[in-house]
């Protein structure tokens, strides 16, 4: 392992995605030295748990532009990155249960179409073309955008590590920050369990663990982190293209490329803890409602099952900001499930608001003062 250097132009916390696509960003801008730690191994957190399903159907301005900018980097990330990041564009299915979420689903194809995102309503008959054994039991409406879809998460940080790295970054393993020195309102020094960093600017991607971070260097963001489950059948023939999803049938559904079939849902009731556990509840609950919506499961081995974090906020929106309170410490977390999908645009954004310039991306809606302000930014589309 090697040591530690004494300083840096720029110290990254977090090696999950939205680190490394930061830390990548940063060093394809020119900024010579820069540090990213990670207190366990790359990908081990939120990221390396995540579904990793990407979509550009949201139902606010701010999630829709995200949505979209990242779905554009993806398009041509391996590329960029020289490794292949395992980009499957299968489109999302939408399905409404509830004349609420129907209207709200019109409202927000209106929103997407208006930003360039090419999603409409389908008929039953499209659907079937999608995904020949849906059950449209209690449906009263589909949505689709066919740019939508799922990347490989270890493969996408990985390969935004190694191309940091190529480019001059230094990535350091089971090294944990611990504290943070503050000095007349503006980053001094980072301090780990193998010793300090003196740097002027600091980044907190740490995830579901970000509210410590932003604490050690005195700033106070209302993040949580929340357990959420997963788990993945045997891989079989493949008879669905698109990710299935509804936000009153509470569920994600999705035939992964090799033939897997990976699903989740978001109890009403989440337990808000680091602790990651597996419960039988979700795995009965989340069996009846995909044998439900797709027959065809019934029967099907699941051969995976595990939890993770979702860093949660108030309205379910994202904190991309410079701290108010102390200069030169930036935050890019709280994206409550969403970090895989919107992490390459967030590696581009935070890079250039560290650079002093004009975000691709307008986030100033995104600083953590909306909270205080009662500014709040509520999604309707999040399970």
């Amino acid at each position: 392992m090697s040591d530690l250097p004494r300083t840096a132009d720029v110290v990254v916390i977090g090696g999950g995605v939205v680190g490394c696509s930061i830390a990548y960003n940063l060093a394809k801008r020119g900024v010579k030295e820069v540090v990213l730690l990670e207190k366990g191994s790359l990908c081990c957190g939120s990221t390396g748990r995540c579904a990793a399903g990407i979509r550009a159907q949201w139902g606010t301005e701010m999630n829709c532009r995200l949505g979209k900018a990242s779905l554009d980097i993806f398009e041509t990330l391996s590329e960029e990155l020289g490794m292949d990041v395992g980009l499957y564009q299968g489109g999302y299915l939408m399905i409404a249960y509830t004349e609420k979420e129907l209207e709200q689903l019109k409202k927000n194809v209106a929103l997407q179409n208006s930003l360039g995102i090419r999603s409409k309503m389908i008929s039953l008959d499209e659907a079937r073309e999608l995904s020949p054994h849906l059950n449209p039991e209690g449906a009263l409406g589909f949505f689709f955008h066919h740019r939508d879809g799922h990347a490989d998460p270890f493969l996408t940080t990985f390969a935004y590590a190694e191309a940091a790295k190529r480019l001059g970054v230094r990535i350091f393993r089971f090294t944990q920050c611990v504290g943070i020195e503050v000095e007349s309102g503006r980053i001094r020094a980072v301090k780990t369990n193998r010793g300090e960093i003196h740097t002027r600017v600091v980044v907190n991607a740490a995830g579901g663990y970000s509210q410590d971070v932003a604490a050690m260097a005195g700033v106070s963001i209302p993040t949580y982190p929340e357990v959420h489950e997963i788990m993945v059948t045997e891989p079989v023939e493949r008879f669905a293209q698109p990710m299935h999803m509804s936000f009153s049938g509470n569920f994600y559904i999705m035939q992964r490329p090799h033939g897997s079939v990976i699903m989740g849902y978001g109890p009403e009731e989440h337990e808000k803890s680091y602790e990651c556990g597996n419960t039988v509840e979700f795995m009965e609950v989340m069996a009846r409602k995909a044998v439900k919506l797709l027959p065809v499961m019934r029967g099907l081995r699941v051969v995976r099952h595990w939890s993770g974090l979702y860093d949660m906020t108030p309205d379910k929106q994202p904190i991309i900001c410079e701290a108010d309170e102390v200069k030169g410490f930036f935050i890019a977390t709280g994206f409550s499930g969403h970090g895989f999908m919107f992490g390459p645009i967030t590696g581009v954004v935070v890079a250039e608001m560290i650079m002093g310039e004009e975000p691709s991306v307008p986030v100033h809606m995104l600083h953590y003062r909306r909270f205080a302000c009662g500014e709040l930014i509520l999604e309707p589309a999040v399970v």
